[in-house]
């Protein structure tokens, strides 16, 4: 018996795991074990869409099910489990502090000193950023109202060699989805490897490592092309991109469509065309992206020249 955490918080990077056995495995199951079931008005915590930064805890049980009233995998998030049949408060409510506080297990994730502070910080704030997220759309919902961008202008002309953004041809919620990034989504070269920058010349990108100053040029590594001047303007060749950093934490790519819009993948998350906010990005610089604040550049990528590992 063992239980798998997925801790869903990266993009470019790949999510921290912990994998836990027997006493511990058992803990756990206790501690999650449903308790009631979900109020109609408590059915908030998963985002509607995703979202940059913290996303919950995927739970897997590996092997022999430890809990037949709970379903192979499913999420936790700010309290509240999710999955196949399955919308409930957990026995242990504060299960997420018992991984995250600081004595938590989260002390396994071998990603540097400061990772788990980090962490915490972005747990706190990923629950304000879902509940303003979903008051935007319940409230958008309610009136009728559309998402609108801002008017594209015509210095922001179509973009003819731009992919055009087909999402679901990416959100199989199978290989397709699980193993290809932003990285994967932004440059349209699919590997089923969680692309990194850099990695055919054996460049290895960390939380640690990621700094603009180190992603972009392993991009270039790779063949992308550095647009610091393009100003959201279509290249004559190929499609622009946009590399964005939560510093010390992990990177972020964006990519422009033919229709001057853009849109982006979070990790193993879905294809989406919206911002944390719920709002269709016209330009990445002004768009809500989290804890990713840093806007690295515009990049360039030509078809058939990128090399993605």
């Amino acid at each position: 018996m063992a239980i798998r955490i997925t801790i869903d918080i990266f993009s470019g990077l790949k999510n921290p795991v912990i994998e836990l056995d027997d006493k511990e495995a058992s803990d756990v199951v206790v501690r999650l074990k449903p308790k009631r079931a979900l109020q109609a008005e408590e059915t908030r915590a998963v985002p509607p869409i995703p979202i940059l930064g913290y996303r919950g805890l995927i739970v897997e049980q590996i092997g022999t099910r430890a809990s037949r009233s709970l379903p192979e995998a499913f999420r936790l998030t700010a309290g509240q489990l999710s999955g196949p049949e399955l919308a409930q408060v957990p026995s242990d409510e504060d299960f997420e502090d018992f991984v995250f506080g600081k004595r938590g297990i989260i002390r396994r994730v071998k990603l540097g000193k400061d990772f788990p502070e980090l962490v915490r910080q972005q747990v706190e704030v990923s629950r304000e950023v879902t509940d303003k997220l979903i008051a935007t759309l319940v409230a958008k919902k309610n009136t009728g109202k559309k998402l609108k961008a801002k008017a594209v202008t015509t210095a922001t002309p179509v973009c003819s060699c731009a992919p055009i953004f087909e999402p679901m041809w990416w959100n199989d919620g199978g290989l397709k989805q699980l193993n290809n990034n932003c990285y994967n989504y932004s440059t349209n070269y699919r590997t089923d490897s969680f692309a990194q920058p850099g990695r055919p010349e054996g460049i290895l990108i960390t939380p640690a490592t990621c700094v603009c100053a180190f992603v972009q040029p392993a991009a270039v590594s790779d063949s992308l092309i550095a647009a610091p001047l393009a100003n959201n303007e279509c290249p004559p060749e190929g499609h622009l991109v946009a590399l964005v950093m939560a510093p010390g934490f992990d990177f972020h790519w964006y990519r422009k469509g033919p229709d001057g819009l853009w849109s982006h993948k979070v990790g193993p998350a879905p294809v989406t065309n919206l911002d944390n906010s719920g709002q269709i990005i016209s330009d990445p610089r002004t768009a809500d992206r989290g804890p990713y604040r840093d806007f690295c550049s515009f990049m360039v990528v030509k078809d058939g020249h990128v090399k993605l590992r």
